[in-house]
């Protein structure tokens, strides 16, 4: 009689229970299988989690799983997920359903590997995975495709990119040379049975691939491949994990890899002339003479762009709305809230408005009665009208609101978003980049670097004529200049020195923990030699020097009934 442990598929719910396999059962059940069973007198879904447990119930009174609904996530990823519920301090269900297949998959096809190899492959790829794994930094506009070949080309390969529409790209192309390819999350049986490589996006990291011989992480700079949501688990770091444990080499690809991937492995760099060619042209506009009370982020070298009606021009500023800073023009006070001294926004009405208490007045200064002001730190909004005024033609405003692709246009202003959604430019130009390299969080630099990737990719490398601007008060900073000289391990050692003396990742363990119930949360965390948890009015910052020590002290918190709790480790921003 087999007694099998199941985690069910219920939200709030850590649980684990036994069951009994009945006879007729006894082929079709394993690690991994999903389930049907009763729980608490009402049928629920689940995850054999484990066969025949040393600590299993007796036999005698134990309920019998009603019903194998099909094959889940291999045996290796169930025992990945206990790691990765420690290590992102979260419930292991996520993980099994990330891993688990969309529809019920009752049996798995067979192999269809070729073991084909396939040319053109990257000789710099096939060292770095011969050699057991490491960082490969590549220029912008360069074709991951030979990386992922060469992966292929020494045995069963999962490469992950960081959007579904780059898998669907990469996974077409693989399969016109000859290669049999798995697109996740759609081709989960397909990928389970076995083929030469599965593709997908941040999920792909749970995919199956049977024999795992090779991981090839497409972008690893690139914010999409951590989760937004609580637990803020990261693809690049379950690779790494999943790829130790199968003795599978991993590969990091990257403009400008991350100081966690540069830390992790060796890194390989093509040379400086090919690196460079890779990379656009890059005008820095030292705006530090300049006078932010009397001068537009409409420079004169962007109203040259503008006004050249063959280019397309993106100008890109994470403001949004008409005025996110104001000054009054005559006593020269930041303009703030009668009622909590918050600064206030200038609305598409024409009136100041307070975030912070939700305070409405008309724009009159509050220290001299002054009614006209400087705008300090314009929005979107209002610099399309600067920009249509200086350009003479209409300009298209590109947020994050929606999905659907902008009209065609000459100029196009918006926040980052319009990086994703417009396909060319000829100049991309970041109009306050001081906003992003100066931000507020640790990773500030990398991601100010992400973005500069981004537009060298929209403008294309510098033998096609494309510019990205990079308008500035700082012209001397780590990431202006690793732009301007096509050299991303500028950033590196900065970064490095200001990490470590923070005890900041990769060089410690952190995590936040804040929402509704979080006082009482972190009272319940029992103390633990080397984590420090600091905050209070549920915001709190726990910090440790090993991931799975915080995990696991996080993770004996009690949370209250009816939290709502987001327990960020390691969080993006």
């Amino acid at each position: 009689m087999t007694v099998a442990r199941v985690l069910p598929n219920v939200t709030g719910l850590d649980k684990q229970f036994d069951y009994l396999v009945p006879t007729r059962f006894t082929d079709s059940v394993e690690v991994g299988s999903m389930v049907r069973v009763e729980l608490h007198g009402r049928r629920i879904g689940g995850w054999v989690v484990a066969l025949d447990p040393p600590d299993a119930l007796e036999p005698d009174g134990l309920k019998e799983i009603a019903k194998v609904t099909g094959h889940g996530p291999s045996a290796a990823l169930v025992e990945l997920s206990e790691w990765a519920a420690v290590r992102w301090a979260a419930r292991r269900r996520h993980f099994m359903i990330t891993g688990s297949p969309e529809r019920a998959v009752p049996r798995v096809p067979a192999s269809r590997r070729t073991g084909a190899v396939v040319e053109p492959r990257s000789p710099a790829s096939s060292a770095i995975l011969e050699s057991g794994g490491g960082v490969l930094r590549l220029p912008p506009t360069s074709d991951p495709m030979p990386a992922v070949l060469s992966a292929a080309a020494m045995g069963p390969t999962l490469a992950v990119v960081p959007s579904v529409d780059q898998a669907m790209l990469l996974g077409a192309r693989l399969r016109r040379s000859g290669l049999a390819v798995a697109v996740m999350p759609h081709d989960w049986p397909a990928a389970a049975g076995g083929v030469d490589v599965v593709v997908g996006a941040r999920a792909a990291a749970w995919a199956p691939c049977p024999g795992l011989r090779c991981v090839v992480v497409v972008d690893e700079h690139d914010e999409a491949l951590q989760e937004e949501g609580s637990p803020t688990w990261h693809a690049r770091d379950v690779l790494i994990e999943r790829a130790r444990r199968a003795d599978a080499a991993v590969l990091l690809v990257s403009p400008a890899p991350t100081l966690t991937a540069l830390e992790w492995g060796p890194l390989t760099k093509p040379p400086i002339e090919r690196e460079r060619a890779g990379w656009p042209i890059v005008d820095v506009i030292d705006r530090s003479d300049d006078e932010p009370w009397k001068r537009s982020l409409v420079t004169s070298e962007l109203i040259r762009h503008l006004r050249d009606p063959e280019r397309t021009v993106v100008c890109i500023s994470n403001t949004t709305g008409r005025a996110r800073l104001l000054a009054c023009r005559q006593c020269r006070e930041i303009a703030r809230c009668e009622r909590c001294d918050a600064a206030v926004i200038l609305d598409d009405a024409g009136d100041l408005v307070c975030l912070r208490c939700d305070t409405v007045r008309p724009p009159v200064c509050l220290a001299c009665g002054a009614g006209r002001f400087a705008n300090l730190r314009p929005g979107v909004t209002r610099l399309r009208e600067e920009l249509e005024a200086a350009a003479n033609r209409p300009a298209v405003l590109v947020t994050g609101a929606g999905d659907e692709r902008p009209e065609p246009a000459g100029v196009y202003v918006g926040t980052e978003a319009a990086l994703h959604r417009v396909d060319r430019a000829d100049t991309v130009a970041f109009l306050d980049f001081d906003r992003e390299i100066l931000a507020p969080r640790y990773r500030a630099a990398e991601q100010a670097m992400a973005l500069l990737v981004r537009a060298a990719r929209l403008v294309g490398p510098r033998a096609r004529g494309g510019r990205i601007l990079v308008q500035t008060f700082q012209p001397h900073h780590e990431v202006v200049q690793a732009a301007l000289h096509a050299d991303p391990g500028r950033l590196v050692e900065s970064e490095r020195e200001r990490r470590r003396m923070l005890g900041l990742p990769p060089y410690g363990a952190y995590a936040e923990i804040s929402g509704a119930g979080s006082d009482e949360f972190v009272a319940s965390i029992p103390p633990a030699d080397g984590v420090v948890i600091v905050g209070g009015d549920g915001e709190y910052v726990a910090r440790a020097d090993d991931w799975l020590v915080l995990g696991r002290t996080i993770g004996a918190g009690v949370r209250p009934s009816g939290a709502r709790l987001r327990i960020a480790v390691d969080p993006a921003r």
